[in-house]
């Protein structure tokens, strides 16, 4: 007998990306519902070699859902999960609203699947789970394998962040700046701060008192969570004009010795990481090369000279894959395949 699923946001981005992923894993589903809101009811989506035609959230019963991947924004989220989850479905949100929340975990499954069992095992859960942010899912991926061998002190990244991280809004602005240029419109920043097309802006999210923006801040909190409270982490996240993958060039310091080519090593036997590094032209990978991708890239794999123990790596990931719909899940998955659901009645 399979899983009833909802997906909650079913006409954005990244909910559309949770719909494909469904049915290109073949998960494990009697039923799935597109569930969006009350403007978007009828609006066809696709499952598969099905189309789906979306339902009203307002309306919907959840009674009976096993799963429900939230995609809809933070403020829906925290207005309907823990309503949803008190009917018993497991709400995987892929929204901030819970990720800080120290009673909801935030899960990677190749990360902490372990925290998982904790959890789902617990009599008074709210039956949330998070997804964490795109940028620093890609991330933890590769730092996981890497901090079990040698611990992980410090890291550095810079991130080179593409626009449909920003949403529907975020590719159009990028299209049309791009299409206005070559016949000389004047480019109108609406959704971004300044010019997209053919520019890098340093400013993802909100300006924090520190200096550090929100996204800055969220790599730096979501990677303690996830793997390490004791991890330093710094970085500065650009948008780049790029409609899909996020890349990221990362300084790690470690505790103890290790190698360029024990790292390589490490990393191609790691789950969920794929290692394509060739010192030669081509021998990397860019964004446009992991679109539709599951796996993390890792490349340009180089020992640091400048500190102690230290490397350099460059990692590529579908950010709407990833970063998001994936990530979601795998979550799920990974309470199906751990023996947890008989937990979530």
């Amino acid at each position: 007998m399979g899983y009833k699923v909802a997906v909650v946001g079913a006409t954005g981005n990244v909910g559309r990306e949770m719909l494909n992923i469904l049915a290109e894993r073949e998960f494990p589903a009697d039923e799935v519902h597109a569930i969006a809101s009350r403007k978007s009811i009828g609006v066809e989506v696709s499952y598969g070699d099905r189309t789906l035609k979306c339902k009203d959230l307002e309306q919907f019963d959840f009674s009976g859902i096993d799963f429900c991947i939230m995609s809809a924004g933070s403020a829906v989220s925290k207005d309907w999960s823990p309503r949803i989850g008190a009917m018993g479905a497991i709400v995987i949100d892929n929204s901030s609203c819970w990720r800080y929340d120290p009673e909801v975990p935030l899960i990677v499954p190749e990360v902490n699947a372990g925290a998982l069992e904790e959890y789902m095992k617990r009599n008074k859960r709210r039956n949330i789970i998070a997804n964490p942010n795109c940028s620093t899912a890609q991330l933890v991926v590769a730092l996981k394998p890497l901090h079990d061998v040698a611990k992980i002190k410090r890291v550095v990244v810079a991130t080179y962040q593409s626009v449909s991280g920003a949403g529907k809004e975020g590719l159009d602005e990028l299209w049309d700046q791009t299409k206005g240029i070559f016949v000389t419109d004047q480019p109108t920043p609406k959704k971004f701060t300044k010019q997209i097309a053919f520019n890098v802006i340093p400013h993802i999210d909100v300006f924090m008192d520190s200096g550090d923006t929100k996204e800055e801040w969220k790599m730096m909190a979501e990677t303690k969570k996830i793997l390490d409270k004791n991890i330093k982490l710094t970085a500065t996240c650009v948008r780049v004009p790029v409609f899909v993958g996020h890349s990221e060039a990362v300084n790690i310091e470690f505790e103890q010795p290790i190698s360029a080519e024990e790292a390589r090593e490490i990393l191609r036997e790691a789950p969920g990481c794929m290692v394509v590094d060739k010192r030669e032209n081509g021998g990397y990978v860019t964004p446009v090369e992991c679109v539709g991708d599951f796996a993390t890239f890792i490349s340009r794999i180089r020992e640091d000279a400048t500190i102690e123990n230290g490397l350099n790596l460059w990692i590529v990931s579908d950010n709407l894959r990833k970063g998001a719909a994936l990530n979601a899940v795998q979550i799920a998955e990974s309470i199906i395949n751990r023996g947890l659901m008989k937990q979530a009645a």
